[in-house]
């Protein structure tokens, strides 16, 4: 079963969502009047992107990196002309002008530039295909481009696509420049907050509270509240673990930092029974955040055990609330051992959450009865 729709009526995140959590593979065409990006995923998981709006594709950025001269780029393209089936990389991989491992990095690089570019994009259309030769490059939507890109041996999750694309848009939008090492960095902020931070330099989570509120004031759905969490907390902590809650049990529902093979799909299989973990249970109750040590019970013990480490020397726990009930737990932690930074910040930022949660829910219910009104 395909997907399609426009972007005004389900946003890129949601579209990511659905893919991801359904494990669909084949390709995402998304159009609008700035271009079409095609987006190749596997199981949920994002093998490969590519977009009409970026002018170098990656051959190009092999070649402006020197890591390929240009006339070996020039000679492979000489190739393809006898070998139209094979992308430029596939040709320059077998001419030995490059090997697998830098085309699977500059491809990651590659991959986040792209969703980082189309999740600016608020008007157009979309359109999913469940179909592998499509996502392997063939015929098809892929002649769109002169070369789809390379495809990866190892996906890349989608949640962690989105928040990395908005995290740089964030910065990008403040004036802020993204750090120039391989990975996309997470820029300080200016010099607005020096009233909180004494006139030091300004903390992590008083910046991201500015840059992130503003987005959270108008989401789009449930499923951006969770990632705009993700995202400020991935600020802030080295890992950390949402879960949505029930009376009797936490189910996981996303996660950051995981050093673990198919991360995400690993914390949904996750479920926590609070009758089992006292300690656990005792913070959905007081429903109020917490930081500390963590006490040792069934619950946690099968926690840590879950996402790997050792026993964290502390750790923070924020609670989501929503009409009145604990709807969500974020779990936080630094499995290096390093200090905790401040996290007040992101205190509040969750309770903000939990209203624009409260506020979504009812324009969904008010959309329902609409619906069965007309």
């Amino acid at each position: 079963m395909g997907l399609v729709g426009r972007l005004e009526d389900l946003g890129i995140s949601d579209i990511f969502q659905i893919l991801s959590i359904g494990k669909k593979t084949g390709t995402l065409v998304i159009n609008s009047r700035k271009g079409t990006t095609l987006v190749g995923f596997r199981d949920g998981l994002v093998m490969r992107a590519e977009t009409s709006v970026l002018e170098k594709g990656l051959p190009e950025e092999l070649a402006v990196a020197g890591t390929i001269k240009s006339s070996t780029l020039e000679l492979a393209r000489a190739v393809q002309k006898s070998l139209p089936d094979k992308t430029l990389p596939e040709i320059l991989l077998e001419l030995d002008a490059v090997k697998k491992e830098t085309l699977e990095k500059f491809a990651r690089k590659r991959i986040e530039r792209v969703i980082c570019e189309v999740i600016q994009w608020a008007e157009g259309d979309f359109l999913f295909e469940l179909e592998e030769e499509a996502l392997n490059g063939g015929a098809g939507r892929m002649q769109e481009f002169k070369d789809f890109g390379w495809k990866l041996s190892k996906g890349i999750s989608p949640e962690y696509l989105l928040m990395e694309g908005a995290r740089v848009y964030d910065e990008s939008s403040q004036g802020i420049r993204p750090d120039k090492g391989e990975d996309f960095g997470a820029g300080e902020g200016g010099g607005w907050d020096a009233d909180w931070s004494g006139g030091e330099a300004p903390r992590k989570d008083i910046s991201s509270l500015k840059a992130l509120t503003q987005e959270l004031r108008f989401p789009n759905s449930t499923s951006e509240i969770t990632l705009l969490i993700l995202r400020f907390a991935s600020e802030i902590f080295q890992r950390g673990v949402l879960f949505m809650a029930a009376p009797e049990e936490l189910a996981g529902l996303g996660q950051f930092g995981l050093d673990a093979e198919n991360a995400d799909m690993k914390i949904r299989d996750i479920l926590i029974n609070l009758n089992e973990g006292p300690f656990l249970a005792e913070v959905v109750k007081q429903a109020r955040s917490f930081r500390g040590p963590v006490e040792r019970d069934k619950g946690t013990e099968f926690l840590i055990a879950e996402i790997g480490g050792g026993w964290p020397s502390e750790a923070a726990l924020f609670p989501l609330v929503a009409e009145g009930r604990v709807v969500a737990l974020l779990y936080c932690d630094n499995p290096g051992g390093q200090e905790t930074a401040h996290s007040e910040g992101l205190d509040i930022f969750i309770s903000h959450a939990g209203l624009a949660l409260e506020k979504a829910l009812l324009q969904r219910r008010l959309t329902e009865i609409e619906k069965k009104g007309s």
